[in-house]
């Protein structure tokens, strides 16, 4: 009966490998070195984070950063904050005037998020990559080299980018650059590893090399140019420049594009992984080096980056892929809601969400690891759809994973992997993830003979591994809660230089700082002209929004002081906040240094008059909601109540023209409270 049932056995292995596909994982067929899957906080996409309870932000930051645990990233990318609008609102300089520039203080290398971020993924992964970028800069830097240009107000848009291209492009922004990866050390104990150029804006091939010279001069060598973050049909142009250039191919360590198989559903499929070849030859690491589908969900977020970690490999040769954005930590209401793989925007809740695209991640970064190599015969498409790459520990050379999605696939499919090469053949862990469940241990495989059989089910992801030490991550968060109301801010609970809480620049910088006449803090925008941007017209006059998109009938108040000309605003029932120069979608009412006072929707004006201010330059401001009456008070007296029906909800917030002002005691009351 036993020698029976081995021949019986033995016959079932022979008809399942005669249906199979049969897939050789050649342990000898080494090529590129994997460098690691990354994620990209940008465009003020990680705002709100920080504002988290610090049980509930250890937590994010936990899924998001350690390893074996949740996303596990190997790489941080980050904005070096510019002072202008980069997507979802603006990012705070270290240097915002050349003064700052020339006398640089401690806690100017601690404005913002982006330096507490690099810290925290430091501290749980001391093996993480950090990378700069820039969207933007101060409006200081290369201000010489446009002294004789006209003003870009008015100047259409490609005028404008000329403009700012003429002084992003000069000694005074290498040295912007050195100075933060210099401030990163000094102020933080941070190494910056890589540095990027500006972000899909035209390259210069000379400041590449001049940046490279720049620092080298500042002993960074070991910090190397990432070129130069392209976008659409252009993510590869770079490679040509560099062929024809010795100093330019030395300069640049790997040359990064963005989205580069974004177009392969379209009519000319993988037209940007086809561009490639130049690239190719240059000899060059290959980075996706800003990708995603900018969703957390399964069916349009995990789905898609499982497809894109592996076929960036396959099809473009890719070592290397970061998504944007890190974390959705950012207003609904905001451009491109919900990018991130894990959801937390409601930080007065403490709620968050671990969405599927965070598993997705896992997939590839819980089991593989920069240094590690593709085996090159042993990654590529399966025959029913899908991919696979498999990959070799340089350090142990019998330990391999190999990842498979078959997100394509109609049916099941059997597969056999043939191992050669000395790899391990003792047994392989199983990891799986659909649409149902996420991040799922699965029964070991056994060997037969050398090889591992399975069945692929289709729209699934699957590691497998001889490695161990993964684990699916489990916390249980707060259950969400509504923006609260009332809501009250006198700015003194928050530290000099800090942003307030909540609080979402859109234009300009709103900063708590001390008040010199008298006690307390208060919040001041002070920017007072627009920086050089990402791209013409996208920064609006500063503005700054918080609370909930729901709110309607209800009265936001607060002291103002506008310090030399121009104004200060209030802003009500805010909905969308355009990536744009525009106005928010909502009403606004200002009040100018000589007493002007207008009510806008959008930029439409609804009203407008005049009121005595007197000698005490803080005057109180405040508008209320009720249906389709708006009332305006300056000092407690009111100065119109009219109807307009245009926006029935949204968000408050403050503003300013391009001039600088001081608010205080900034409160939103509902309608109960008003009584």
């Amino acid at each position: 009966m036993a020698r029976c049932a081995v021949v019986f056995l033995a016959v079932l292995a022979f008809a399942f490998a005669a249906q199979a596909f049969e897939v050789v994982i050649d342990g000898k067929s080494e090529g590129k070195v994997f460098e690691g899957i990354g994620a990209l906080s940008a465009g003020a996409s990680s705002r709100l984070l920080m504002e988290y309870p610090e049980a509930q932000r250890g937590e994010i930051l936990d899924f998001l950063f350690k390893p074996g645990y949740g996303a596990s990233f190997h790489h941080l990318k980050v904005e070096i904050g510019g002072d202008i609008n980069s997507t979802d609102g603006v990012e705070p300089s270290f240097a915002r005037t050349r003064e700052e520039w020339e006398h640089p203080r401690a806690e100017y290398f601690d404005r913002g998020y982006e330096w507490w971020l690099m810290r925290e993924a430091k501290k749980r992964n001391p093996a993480i990559l950090l990378d700069i970028l820039q969207w933007g800069a101060p409006e200081w830097i290369g201000a010489e080299a446009v002294e004789d240009d006209p003003d870009p107000e008015g100047l259409p848009s490609e005028a404008v980018k000329r403009r700012n291209q003429k002084k992003f492009y000069t000694q005074d922004n290498a040295d912007y650059i050195v100075a933060f990866i210099k401030g990163a050390k000094e102020h933080h104990n941070l190494d910056i590893d890589f540095c990027g150029i500006w972000n899909e804006m035209p390259y210069d091939t000379g400041w590449i090399k001049l940046l490279r010279r720049t620092l080298d001069r500042a002993n960074l060598d070991r910090v190397r140019i990432i070129a130069a973050d392209q976008c659409t049909r252009k993510p590869w142009e770079i490679a040509k420049s560099m062929l024809e250039d010795e100093a330019l191919m030395d300069a640049v360590h790997a040359i990064g594009g963005h989205y580069p198989g974004m177009l392969r559903i379209e009519e000319e499929p993988a037209l940007l992984y086809n561009a490639i070849p130049a690239a190719k030859q240059t000899g060059k690491p290959l980075w996706s080096s800003e990708d995603g589908p900018w969703k957390g969900d399964w069916e349009h977020g995990a789905r898609q980056l499982a497809m894109m970690f592996n076929r960036n490999h396959i099809v473009g040769g890719m070592s290397k892929t970061i998504i944007w954005s890190l974390i959705t930590s950012y207003y609904d209401n905001l451009p491109l809601p919900g990018s991130g793989p894990m959801l937390a925007n409601t930080p007065w809740s403490g709620h968050y969400e671990v969405q599927p695209a965070l598993w997705a991640i896992a997939h590839t970064t819980q089991f593989v690891q920069p240094g590690w190599r593709y085996l090159e015969r042993s990654c590529g498409m399966l025959a029913e759809g899908g991919s696979y790459v498999s990959l070799r520990n340089r350090d142990d050379g019998e330990e391999f994973s190999i990842i498979v999605e078959t997100m394509e696939a109609k049916k099941e499919q059997p597969v056999v992997w043939k191992l050669e090469g000395g790899l391990r053949t003792d047994a392989f862990r199983v990891w799986r993830s659909n649409k149902d469940s996420q991040f799922d241990r699965l029964e070991d495989l056994t060997a037969h003979w050398g090889n591992f059989e399975m069945v692929l089910e289709p729209e699934c992801i699957y590691s497998l591994t001889t490695t161990a030490g993964q684990e699916k991550g489990f916390t249980t968060p707060p259950e969400p809660a509504a923006f609260p109301i009332p809501y009250k801010d006198d700015f003194d609970a928050t530290g000099p230089g800090k942003m307030a809480r909540h609080f979402s620049d859109q234009g300009g910088i709103f900063e708590v700082m001390k008040i010199a006449e008298e006690k307390g803090n208060c919040l001041r925008q002070c920017i007072d002209r627009k920086g050089i941007e990402w791209t013409a017209h996208l920064t609006p006059e500063p503005y700054t929004v918080i609370g909930s998109t729901v709110w309607d009938n209800f009265t936001v108040a607060c002291d103002v002081m506008v310090e030399a000309v121009g104004y200060a605003a209030l802003y009500g029932r805010v909905g969308k906040c355009p990536q744009s120069a525009d106005a928010p979608e909502g009403y606004c009412f200002r009040l100018y240094d000589d007493g002007a006072w207008k009510l806008l929707a959008v930029d439409k004006e609804l009203a407008s008059g005049r009121v005595e201010l007197g000698k005490n330059p803080w005057h109180n401001m405040a508008m209320r909601f009720a249906g389709s009456k708006i009332t305006l008070a300056v000092d407690g007296t009111e100065v119109t109540t009219g109807e307009d029906n245009t926006f029935a909800a949204g968000m408050a917030g403050l503003g300013t023209g391009w001039n600088c002002a001081r608010f205080d005691n900034f409160a939103v009351r509902s309608p109960a409270a008003q009584k």
